[in-house]
């Protein structure tokens, strides 16, 4: 098995909810309307969008309905990036877990999390590289 990931699938209470939120961030998703999951194209990976209950039994597991122990993250070039990105997530309805600030690693952080409880982190590292395209050299 290589050493990658490509696809994440986030299960969701309400997928037309989700759509919305993540079209609020400005995503075009490569699904139709009347499709029962979305994806959406993020670099060479794919974020799915997916009733949660559905997806629980398809990945045979038992749905506690609380956090799932994943954090996303979306790492970016510097503080000002951070401080526009949780803007966006809040104008989208996002719910803000922790403003961005200083981290006790060295770096600039804050938290939103999406309408179906999904934590992401929003970060400028100053020891790791975001190339042109995103993607993250450590």
């Amino acid at each position: 098995m290589h050493q990658r990931l490509s696809l994440v699938t986030l299960g969701v209470s309400d997928l037309a909810r989700a759509r919305e939120f993540y079209e609020a961030m400005g995503w075009r998703p490569a699904a139709r309307p009347t499709d029962d999951v979305v994806f959406f194209q993020v670099g060479p990976m794919v974020l799915g969008l997916w009733d949660r209950e559905r997806l629980a039994h398809d990945s045979a597991v038992e749905d506690g309905g609380g956090w799932g122990g994943v954090t996303l993250a979306y790492n970016v070039s510097s503080g000002p990036e951070v401080d526009a990105v949780i803007d966006e997530a809040r104008t989208a309805g996002a719910t803000i877990g922790r403003e961005p600030a200083k981290t006790y690693w060295g770096g600039y952080s804050g938290v939103f999390i999406d309408p179906d409880g999904h934590p992401w982190e929003v970060a400028h590292n100053p020891f790791w590289t975001v190339g042109p395209d995103g993607s993250i050299t450590l």
